[in-house]
Formats: C-alpha cells, structure tokens, sequence
C-alpha cells in the first residue's frame, strides 16, 4: 500500500501534467489566434487594394475599379505629339466578345487631335446641373473622346452606377449606359498618366479596368481628395454648382443604408442630357 507521502507526490506529479498541459493548449490557442489574425490583416490589405483598384465585383473595375468597361483592346499605342502641336491617338477595337460595348464608331481624325484648350461640358442630371470643363492639354486624347461620345448622345439617359464613400476616396461614376458597370463604346485606349498625378476634390478622370490601354467611356467625379494611384487619367474639372450636387449624393450614402461604402448610390442619379456648350 502507498503511504500518504507517496499519495501527495503522485496527486503532485498529476496536478504538475495538467497544469503542464493547459499551458501547451493556451500557447496553442494563442498562436492560433495569431495565425487567423494575420490572415484577417493581410485579406484587409487584398481588399483595400482591390478597392482602390476597382477590381473587384467584376464590374466598374477601377476607381478607380476598375473603376471601367472589361476587356482588353487589340492595341492601344501611347498618344505622341505631332510636328503642328496635335496628337497622334490610337482608339483600338475591343475584341473581348463583352456583350454591352455600344458601337458609335470612333473620334474623328485621330491622328490630328487638338492638345490646346478646353472644351465646357453640361453634364444635365435628375439630382442637378454639373458644369465640366475638359482640359485638352492635359489628355487630349481622353478630351477627344469625351467630346466625340458626348456629340454622339452616347451618355444621354445613362445612370452613374457607383458611388464610393470613403474619407479620402469619394467617386460618382458613370459613363457606362447599360449601368453594369461593365458597358462602354467598341474602343479603348491608352491612359494618359504621369508620377505626379493626383486625384483631389473636383477631379473628372477616367476609369479603367486593372489592364492597361483599357481606358473607355466610363468617367468619374471625385468630391473628396481621393487617394489613388496615378493610372488614371485625369480629363477636367467639376464646377461648384457640380460639386454641391455630388455633395448630396454622397450624403445620401450607399443603397442599402449604409454611410460609407461602395455600391450604387442609395440617391440614383441619371445623366439626363450631356452637351457640349459654347
């Protein structure tokens, strides 16, 4: 028979185990906690990116999305300059079979478009007025574009489909007539970026899917400074009365209640008329 020193050492020996054990289990628990953590973070990081991207949900793909049409065009060649100061673009057919490209044909001239001035642009909604101001000489190619498709009623009864509401990413986007976010005209073409490009409060610059030389129709207007990378290319600028208007969307926040977010706006906005004016 045990005597009671040999009882105490063996309910000591056990009591060491389990408290041995629980201890093993609570590392365990620990580093498993560590490990879903990180895996949590780094999906936060994927998903921002993507969002900044506009890539994901698979339709305005960039912003940025995209917010832009998908679909990668057969060519799409970098603007260059002329010897008369006009530039040379290139509108590449886009082959990818997607079924909601409209075909309105392409800008006229190419090979000649003007890279000095502005062209003023009424852009008529169900929520307001907004002026635009097209700025040839910082993307004369994206200019020409808009100009043609505005002339062409190619944005006329249209709906911005997105609206982004972050403290520094705040976007209506539009520009797409079947409102998937995935529609555009039958060409693409080269963006017109540099490093120092930015996208602050009044921006009109044009969307895109995570391909390049995939810039289309589809646009968008910034009513906060918006942190993006420079892939965008920037077109012109929203006037005042246009950015009150935005204002009030945002305002409105997303469909579906939410303040923030990215979805389509919970105020719908539909692009009435859109001229060229002057």
């Amino acid at each position: 028979m045990p005597t009671n020193k040999q009882r105490r050492q063996a309910a000591q020996r056990h009591l060491q185990r389990q408290l041995e054990r629980r201890a093993e289990q609570a590392k365990k628990r620990r580093r498993n906690v560590g490990i879903v953590a990180g895996a949590v973070a780094a999906a936060v990081v994927v998903l921002l990116a993507l969002l900044i991207g506009g890539v994901f949900t698979g339709d305005d793909t960039d912003p940025t999305a995209d917010p832009g049409p998908a679909g990668t065009p057969t060519s799409a060649a970098a603007p260059s300059t002329n010897a008369d100061g006009t530039v040379s673009c290139t509108y590449a057919p886009d082959e990818s079979g997607n079924p909601n490209l409209v075909d309105v044909g392409t800008p006229p001239s190419p090979e000649a478009t003007p890279a000095q001035g502005t062209v003023p642009v009424q852009m008529v909604t169900d929520q307001g007025t907004l002026g635009l101001t097209l700025d040839r000489a910082l993307a004369p190619c994206a200019a020409a574009s808009f100009t043609y498709l505005t002339e062409q009623g190619f944005y006329d009864d249209t709906p911005c489909h997105r609206l982004v509401v972050q403290p520094s990413f705040g976007v209506l986007q539009c520009g797409d007539p079947t409102g998937t976010g995935s529609g555009g005209p039958t060409y693409k073409y080269a963006e017109e970026v540099t490093e120092g490009t930015t996208y602050p409060r009044g921006t009109i610059a044009m969307a895109k899917t995570s391909a390049p030389n995939t810039t289309g129709s589809q646009f968008f207007l910034t009513f906060v400074d918006t942190q993006l990378p420079p892939e965008y290319t920037v077109v012109g600028t929203v006037d005042e009365a246009g950015l009150a208007v935005l204002d009030q969307v945002a305002a409105g926040g997303i469909e579906g209640g939410q303040a923030e977010g990215d979805g389509a706006p919970a105020i719908p906005v539909t692009i009435q008329d859109m001229a060229v004016v002057g």
